[in-house]
């Protein structure tokens, strides 16, 4: 490796991690075609033109050993050497080089004002089909891109890492979006995003599109960040600002760490939930700083086996399981954990929703535990009328998703709500199986008037021990 470059790995602290620079792999090569479509040969290199389209036709453009992008009548091979071999680690032991693809090398000017897509989807390609290990970096900057789908699965030992240090923008045309998401990760087992940068939704463009305050089968706007059929994951140090939708989306997935990331937009924004998942196993959420729109946390349908600790919401609609059974043929949930986290300032604490009239489903062993409310409203809350808009509100059937287990254990603070706890339950499938234990939950700024927050039960078989502030409720059908 030549000194500078070294110089620069080192000060990245990415030397340990056996990568090289992209720029001791690549040779650049210009020349002109007469159909961007034939397959020609170079040398012994087997050369596929691709012509500038739609992003995800990209994918079929890099046959593993060459990409060309058709841009402004000429074209940009990239050729990267393979063969460079192993390096020895600090113990001694070789260790497989690894190769960085820095999306400048593939055409990306970090000015903010260029449309970048291509570029990075040209980047994803070349990385995914490398056959050593692969690291997208993202270098300082500000990127602009519209939506991207970084699809596998690919040929590079697992996991590929992409490095965001820089600003990625969101386009804010919404007319380019052919579906709700902006940058995708799908059908992947093994992809880990860090970095320190930030995802900027653009959300104040086109927040004003959002009409699901009064249709309740609203199309969604883009969210930010989408895992889609993805399998060992880890989302660490990154920052996600103003999504047009929801910030981050797991659905399809298993084995999905969210670390270290900062979630922000305003408390007016609509539906910018900023965690959604779904039809997952094993997702595992812990030291986020939340503060939106919505839900800070949403856990929809077919999620099992979700840990979340040491989160901070706020503002924002709390943590909720649900909204649950809105549509049909929902897959249960099961063996949710919230622990040890902080809710300021917040519409809800601690919730479960499920829609009116609903077909049949379930929600089972749920785990609330140490957390702390600041002049939260509704702290503790389960809804099983739930209707997130007034076109939704005419149904009077009960819920048929059937809430079990539910364990709520040191859960303390002050209430900005005069109803503290509100469990209203389905008349149709009671809840069963409630548990409260050293609930404490006061008033903002209590004062010899104050009025001590009350508790309101009904359809439900509930326990109580320890401390109770407010008094028990009496469950009633």
């Amino acid at each position: 490796m030549v000194p500078a470059a070294k110089a620069n790995l080192v000060k990245a602290g990415m030397e340990d991690l056996g990568f090289t620079v992209l720029e001791e792999h690549v040779e650049r090569m210009r020349m002109r075609m007469r159909s961007p479509t034939e397959l020609h040969s170079h040398g012994h290199l087997q050369i596929q033109i691709a012509p500038k389209k739609e992003a995800t036709d990209s994918y079929q453009a890099y046959n593993g050993v060459l990409t060309a992008d058709y841009s402004n009548g000429g074209y940009l091979q990239m050729i990267r050497e393979s063969g460079r071999g192993f390096r020895s680690g600090s113990g001694g032991a070789a260790k497989p080089r690894g190769i960085i693809f820095n999306v400048k090398l593939f055409g990306a000017k970090p000015d903010g004002r260029k449309d970048n897509t291509q570029a990075f989807m040209r980047t994803w390609v070349a990385a995914c089909n490398s056959k050593d290990q692969a690291r997208v970096l993202i270098p300082e900057g500000i990127y602009r891109i519209g939506p991207v789908i970084f699809q596998g699965p690919c040929n590079s030992p697992d996991p590929i890492i992409v490095q965001v240090k820089g600003t990625v923008k969101a386009t804010d045309d919404i007319s380019e979006y052919p579906s709700p998401e902006w940058v995708s990760f799908e059908k992947l087992d093994g992809v880990i995003l860090t970095g320190g940068g930030t995802f900027d939704g653009q959300g104040q463009a086109v927040w004003q599109y959002n009409d699901c305050s009064s249709n309740a089968y609203c199309q969604l706007l883009p969210t930010s960040i989408k895992l889609s059929s993805v399998s060992n994951a880890i989302i660490r140090r990154i920052k996600s600002i103003n999504s047009k939708s929801f910030h981050i989306g797991i659905t399809n997935g298993k084995n999905i760490k969210v670390r270290s990331v900062d979630i922000v937009a305003p408390e007016d924004s609509p539906n910018t939930d900023g965690i959604h998942i779904s039809r997952s196993f094993g997702v595992s959420i812990s030291k986020a700083v939340i503060g939106t729109g919505d839900d800070c946390i949403s856990i929809g349908q077919g999620s099992n086996n979700v840990t979340i600790s040491k989160v901070t919401c706020g503002p924002g609609h709390g943590i909720s399981v649900g909204s649950l059974g809105k549509y049909p043929d929902e897959q249960d949930v099961n063996g949710i954990t919230v622990k040890n986290c902080t809710l300021v300032n917040t519409d809800n604490g601690l919730r479960i929703k499920t829609w009116p009239g609903s077909p049949p489903s379930q929600a089972s062993n749920i785990v609330f535990q140490d957390i702390i409310m600041e002049n939260v409203s509704r702290p503790i809350i389960i809804n099983q009328q739930y209707c997130a808009s007034t076109s939704s509100c005419t149904n009077k059937e009960p819920s048929n998703v059937k809430i079990s287990n539910v364990f709520f254990q040191n859960i303390r603070g002050t209430s900005a709500s005069d109803v503290a706890v509100k469990i209203n339950c389905s008349s149709a499938v009671p809840c069963e199986g409630l548990q409260l234990f050293d609930i404490n939950l006061v008033p903002i700024a209590p004062t010899t008037d104050s009025t001590t927050p009350s508790a309101v039960c009904s359809n439900a078989k509930i326990s109580f021990g320890g401390v109770q502030v407010p008094e028990p409720c009496t469950s009633s059908r």
